[in-house]
């Protein structure tokens, strides 16, 4: 108790919210933002074939959630491009990750213990988006409460929400990659720290944004240096759905998926070829019997 009265976790905390993101931390969201993209199949071809097309795929994967923010609230969709400082430390990043020789800045950058260290770091930023998107949208609309929960969600989620845009630039086109109806932990996320900051801001909840802000950002850097560690796809609200989604909608989170305990898709393979057979037998026989009456 001495040491945590010392420590005074108020002012920790304080400090932690006011801390400057440029350019550690916004420098550690570029490297794993861009090295996401350069997971996505077919996006090493694309930076090989045009440099243009894959550097815009970098920048709104950097920058994707300020555009859709602005959009949003009626801003310029490129004003974040007047920050020439970031851009310039996205781009570098990019150019490093794509074209560094012999793949040295890449498989620095996607060695697991040095991931890990840039995930938490990348949490940092998405949370101070959060709050941030938040805070100006209760600007903008003072008692808009959904339109800061949207905004907020927006800021958090980055390129996701734009992933099928993105996807298009790249010459893909995936509509069943929706965010939307495939919602990832990070998209999740995003949505119940917005509700919360949103509760903040209106005085809704008994604690103060720089706590709020300390704690979300301890809970999203450990959910996902766990999950990366780990290798893991799945979600820490998988139980909390589970239990809720019944009661609330009818239905467990993913009806479809947990069907039976079997994937939905394996179930439509196994009847439709009868009718099929049925169907080419029937046709046979008719042109057998075409046949037949012209021969008589």
């Amino acid at each position: 108790m001495e040491v945590l009265g010392a420590l005074n976790v108020g002012e920790v905390a304080q400090y932690f919210a006011k801390m400057s993101m440029f350019p550690v931390f916004d420098l550690a969201y570029y490297i794993v933002s861009i090295l996401y993209l350069k997971y996505e199949p077919g996006s090493v071809e694309v930076s090989r074939r045009s440099p243009v097309a894959s550097w815009l795929c970098a920048m709104l994967y950097c920058f994707g959630s300020y555009i859709l923010a602005d959009i949003m609230l009626g801003d310029s969709p490129i004003d974040y491009f007047n920050n020439n400082s970031h851009i310039l430390l996205a781009t570098a990043v990019w150019y490093l990750i794509f074209f560094c020789p012999l793949n040295l800045f890449y498989k620095c950058v996607a060695f697991l213990p040095v991931k890990m260290i840039l995930v938490a770091l990348k949490e940092v930023v998405r949370v101070r988006k959060i709050a941030a998107g938040v805070h100006h949208a209760h600007h903008a609309y003072h008692h808009g409460y959904f339109i800061m929960v949207i905004t907020g969600y927006v800021k958090g989620s980055g390129v996701a929400l734009m992933a099928n845009f993105e996807q298009l630039i790249r010459g893909v086109w995936r509509p069943e990659t929706n965010e939307i109806m495939h919602m990832s932990f990070p998209t999740k996320a995003s949505l119940y720290g917005a509700i919360l900051f949103t509760m903040q801001e209106a005085h809704w909840l008994p604690v103060s944004k720089s706590t709020l802000i300390c704690l979300f950002t301890l809970f999203m850097a450990t959910s996902k240096v766990f999950m990366t560690a780990t290798h893991s796809h799945g979600s820490p609200f998988a139980l909390l759905e589970s239990l809720t989604c019944p009661v609330l909608f009818g239905s467990p989170a993913g009806g479809a998926e947990h069907r039976d305990g079997h994937d939905a898709s394996h179930h439509p393979a196994a009847v439709p070829p009868a009718p099929a057979a049925k169907s080419r037998e029937e046709l046979n026989e008719g042109t057998r019997k075409r046949k037949a009456k012209k021969a008589e």
